[in-house]
């Protein structure tokens, strides 16, 4: 990826870094000696729990995809249940009617927990943005106060929350961290976006047979609030024209389907696959990040 170092070794790159971005003021030894502390212990807390939220998104895009294969296979199910071979259970009166409700009542069932599943998904990346924007240091008061305060903005317009752009640990700058931090969180957007599509899809889910279940469009919110919530991650749906971006389809199939179409069994394991893969998330480089970043603050964080 274009983000990744160059040839330089990291220290030499992060030292060159700090050096290029540091203003021509420094703090003074007594500021420094007060601020770094606090911004080093900030530091490992914001970026122990990016780690955590990582860790949060693998398990509930896991969980996600495990209730989208049970609506495909229900749905498929439903689908070509009159070519299927009953056998001694052709000669039950109904067996095929009752057999499609059951299978729809199962699906919607999946429904409701794929939109719980997605909501976790959805909130984590929310929490990852906070936690991003949570990593510079601010003297509560003014620099002559002894107290610290981490957010994203400052009660004193003279301080920038960075030290002055000194080294919180070794080479590293507070704006070091926040680049790899915004990259970091760049992936996993770009992946909610994606996901957002195959669960309209998954929702959309129904056979001619089956009117109780409504076709999604992109501009439709899926849970209550959730337009909030991807407005929050610069996500925002709502002033779509179109009932799904065709630049995703793009990306997960060359057949895309018209809007009042349903897939079928190969198109939804295509489906099924992107989800699994993660499409728009570099797994190395999400590791090569935090593996930098741990060796600069010496924290080992788990894969």
């Amino acid at each position: 990826m274009e983000s990744r170092f160059s040839s330089l070794s990291l220290s030499e790159t992060t030292h060159q870094s700090v050096q290029n971005s540091a203003p021509k003021s420094s703090p003074s030894s007594s500021v420094s000696r007060l601020w770094r502390p606090a911004a080093q212990r900030n530091m490992k807390n914001q970026w122990s729990r990016l780690n955590s939220l990582r860790q949060e998104w693998v398990s509930s895009s896991s969980t996600a995809r495990s209730y989208a294969t049970s609506i495909v296979n229900a749905y498929l199910s439903q689908r070509y249940m009159k070519d299927m071979e009953l056998g001694v259970l052709s000669d039950m009166p109904d067996i095929q009617e009752k057999a499609c409700r059951k299978l729809l009542k199962q699906q919607v069932l999946h429904h409701d927990k794929l939109v719980s599943s997605y909501k976790d998904m959805v909130a984590t990346v929310v929490n990852m943005i906070n936690t991003s924007t949570s990593l510079r240091c601010f003297f509560k008061g003014g620099t002559n106060s002894p107290l610290i305060q981490f957010s994203n903005s400052s009660e004193d317009t003279n301080d920038n929350g960075d030290g002055g752009g000194i080294p919180v640990f070794t080479f590293w700058s507070i704006s070091s961290f926040e680049k790899s931090a915004s990259e970091l969180v760049q992936m996993f957007k770009l992946e909610l976006y994606l996901k957002r599509l195959l669960v309209i899809e998954f929702l959309s889910l129904r056979s001619k047979e089956d009117p109780i279940i409504k076709r999604l469009c992109w501009s439709d919110e899926i849970y209550q609030g959730e337009f909030n919530n991807l407005s929050r991650c610069d996500l925002d749906c709502r002033d779509a024209s179109e009932s799904t971006p065709p630049k995703l389809y793009a990306r997960i199939s060359d057949t895309p389907m018209q809007p009042n179409c349903q897939p079928d069994s190969d198109i939804l394991q295509v489906y099924l696959t992107a989800w699994l893969t993660d499409i728009n998330i570099d797994k190395n480089r999400v590791v090569d990040i935090f593996s930098e970043v741990g060796e600069e603050m010496h924290v080992n964080f788990v894969s």
